[in-house]
């Protein structure tokens, strides 16, 4: 009598492949660099907790609601 398989190769194949796809996906992606020229993180610093700070807003209007 045949022991009884506990995964269907053909999962274990299906799971391989995609592991392969993030993986590659993931290295073309870090070779590309950031989306935008001069696109960085934000802030000076380089760790700890977001300050939550807008930064420099330019000529937005920061008034909301009220019909303005």
């Amino acid at each position: 009598m045949k022991a009884p398989q506990l995964v269907p190769p053909a999962l274990c194949g299906f799971l391989l492949l995609l592991a392969l796809i993030f993986t590659v996906s993931y290295a073309v992606g870090s070779a590309a660099g950031p989306v935008a020229p001069g696109m960085h993180r934000s802030g000076t610093s380089g760790g700890g907790a977001d300050t939550g700070e807008l930064g420099d807003t330019g000529d937005m209007d920061m008034r909301h609601g009220g019909g303005h």
